[in-house]
């Protein structure tokens, strides 16, 4: 199979139909790296998508892959989140098209915003790395507790709790927009963008 087969683009409500399977796809690969996950709602995947701050990968008909973006602390945070490839699409680079426009995208609504990443994944902090992130503590994230509140699910909430929210098995990753030159994403979705109130 060949790259340029899939497709990734900025996800809208037309892909609400993918949600249960990326969060099947999310969930079995937490359980096969033993690793903890936030846990999502189908309504919270389905808002993200429906407020152009999702990245969907397909080929066809079929889903290939996912990522989200939120805003934290009145949007002076971004966080990149869910990345997750499907089994049957991995090795195929899926995962860094879908990182460059997440990443993208949230340069874009929210050019002054820092963006932030937790992962225990070492793929995902290459990454990160190539796109300009920096390993933080987690002292330099944000302090919204609705954000903290989305690792309860993760099967590793106990480290954080134990460490006064310190650290985890997660490394934290930063970028600062101060750093960097402005990004670019398509002119249709810069359109679609316009007609929420970020």
């Amino acid at each position: 199979m060949q790259k340029k087969e899939i497709e990734v683009l900025v996800a809208d409500e037309r892909h609400e139909k993918y949600v249960d399977t990326i969060l099947d796809t999310i969930a079995r690969a937490a359980a096969v790296r033993g690793t903890g996950i936030a846990k999502r709602t189908h309504e919270y995947l389905a808002n993200k998508m429906k407020e152009a701050k999702a990245v969907i990968a397909l080929c066809g008909n079929k889903f290939a892959g996912f990522s989200y973006i939120e805003t934290w602390d009145n949007k002076r945070y971004v966080t990149t989140s869910g990345l997750i490839v499907h089994p049957d699409f991995r090795g195929l680079g899926i995962a860094k098209r879908i990182k460059d426009m997440t990443f993208t995208l949230a340069r874009t609504r929210w050019p002054h915003a820092k963006i932030f990443s937790l992962t225990s994944g070492a793929a995902v902090m290459t990454m990160n790395t190539q796109l300009g992130y920096q390993p933080v503590t987690f002292d330099d994230l944000t302090d919204d507790e609705a954000f903290w509140r989305g690792c309860e699910g993760c099967c590793n909430v106990d480290v954080l709790h134990r460490t006064g929210r310190k650290y985890c098995i997660c490394t934290a990753m930063l970028y600062d927009p101060e750093e960097h030159l402005p990004a670019k994403l398509p002119a249709e979705v810069l359109e679609r963008i316009k007609q929420f109130n970020d």
